[in-house]
């Protein structure tokens, strides 16, 4: 989505205002798209059930479809997302200041698809992780508590505290122990935990589901650097950013091995969330967030 290219959001000031211009960017695209069936509009009504009250009949639908809706009204809910954002130091990458980072991504995306399941009267929470849970908010429809959560998703955006450490796992569980009703789960993440602990992250993940919770895992990736390896070739100061850790490298020296072992891993994620029956997809930060709203849209269509 060119509009966002190379975006700071530091640099903007209202992230309502921003996430309302995704959307309205996506559902105007989704009504020109084969993918026009998942159009929002249908957030206001739902169809008529034999045998209930009839007062909130909207007869002026009935009489231009010669079908029976019911308007639909802000206590209405159904369905329940939890949006989790994995908020490590690895998220801050890449750390050139006029360019979105994954963390600010995810956090815009998150927020979009607030506004999205305002407009269809879904209840939703928001969960922030690092080395353990910071937030974690009940599902909710009403005006105030999104405000709320795009508040924490403001100061979310601003914090660049650095070298922040990975506990994706226990976090998880953390998550998965305090939602208590069947909800979808969407995780924003980049699953970069320490390989000894892979293990232990794809177990949380299967807490999620033997929770009865969908899970749906966008994972978020510079994918010209982080997966392609597309740097220049001369010496780089490479860093680890939750550690601190710098390396000077010639980046065609490990190019190979590192697509390798990226390769390795990506593979293994994507068998591990088929096994488990989890909807995993890329989220490259700079492809827009069309997909991702696209991609929700057609896990709540079937679960409805």
């Amino acid at each position: 989505m060119s509009f966002f290219d190379g975006k700071d959001l530091r640099q903007v000031d209202n992230l309502e205002l921003l996430a309302k211009q995704v959307v309205e960017g996506f559902i105007i695209g989704l009504h020109k798209s084969p993918f026009h069936g998942f159009s929002v509009e249908f957030a206001e009504h739902r169809l008529y059930n034999q045998g209930e009250s009839t007062k909130n009949i909207d007869w002026k639908v009935y009489a231009r479809t010669d079908k029976m809706f019911v308007k639909r009204y802000e206590e209405e809910t159904n369905l329940r997302c939890q949006i989790v954002i994995d908020t490590s130091s690895s998220m801050y990458f890449p750390k050139e200041s006029d360019k979105m980072n994954k963390l600010q991504f995810s956090a815009l995306a998150a927020a979009s698809l607030m506004n999205l399941l305002r407009k269809q009267r879904d209840a939703f929470g928001l969960s922030l992780f690092e080395d353990h849970l910071k937030i974690h908010s009940q599902c909710k429809s009403s005006t105030k508590h999104y405000r709320l959560m795009l508040s924490y998703l403001d100061q979310l955006i601003s914090d660049q505290t650095v070298e922040k450490s990975t506990a994706a796992a226990q976090a998880i569980h953390q998550v998965a122990d305090r939602i208590h009703k069947r909800s979808m789960v969407v995780i924003f993440s980049d699953m970069f935990e320490q390989m000894e602990n892979q293990e232990q992250l794809f177990s949380a993940l299967q807490h999620l589901k033997h929770n009865k919770h969908e899970v749906v895992l966008f994972h978020v990736i510079d994918k010209s650097k982080e997966l392609d390896f597309e740097y220049d070739n001369r010496p780089y100061l490479f860093e680890d950013l939750e550690t601190g850790e710098k390396i000077k490298l010639q980046s065609n020296q490990v190019k190979e091995l590192y697509k390798e072992k990226m390769s390795a891993f990506m593979s293994e994620l994507k068998m591990k969330c088929l096994q488990y029956q989890i909807d995993m997809f890329e989220a490259d930060i700079n492809a827009g967030f069309n997909h991702i709203l696209q991609s929700y849209l057609v896990k709540r269509s079937k679960m409805l």
